[in-house]
């Protein structure tokens, strides 16, 4: 049986978009948010489903970009637009969450363009990984 990875959200990641959705979604957003963190304590189970993607992998580090639909909306992950990027440590058997969020917040243009500044400007240390 695989070990549990520690699972953290980054400061940037709760100051931004995570309370547009705690105000959007009220109570459901607790209870998404536990979800999320449970999915990500098995993140190797996760890898296996068609809701995440590896867009890094160096080594021990994974930069990998998930799909999520936040408890009683009655949208599918893929479809609901929310996305949370992370970075994984699999020698440490961490989880780290850079971003959470919306199609929406990140403005016009290409999404992974997009996340991928907001990551180079708030994450030096992972910079030269994308």
């Amino acid at each position: 049986m695989e070990e549990n990875y520690f699972v953290s959200f980054e400061p940037f990641a709760r100051r931004h978009y995570i309370k547009s959705f705690e105000k959007k979604y009220r109570g459901a957003w607790d209870v998404t948010l536990r979800a999320i963190t449970r999915q990500y304590e098995r993140i190797d189970m996760l890898l296996k489903t068609d809701l995440a993607d590896v867009i890094v992998d160096n080594t021990d580090i994974q930069i990998i970009k998930t799909m999520f639909s936040v408890v009683k909306t009655k949208v599918s992950p893929k479809s609901s637009g929310n996305r949370c990027i992370l970075v994984v440590d699999n020698e440490g058997k961490k989880v780290a969450v850079l971003l959470v969020y919306h199609k929406n917040h990140l403005g016009s243009g290409n999404e992974t363009v997009n996340w991928k500044k907001l990551i180079k400007e708030n994450y030096p240390e992972y910079s030269h990984l994308i």
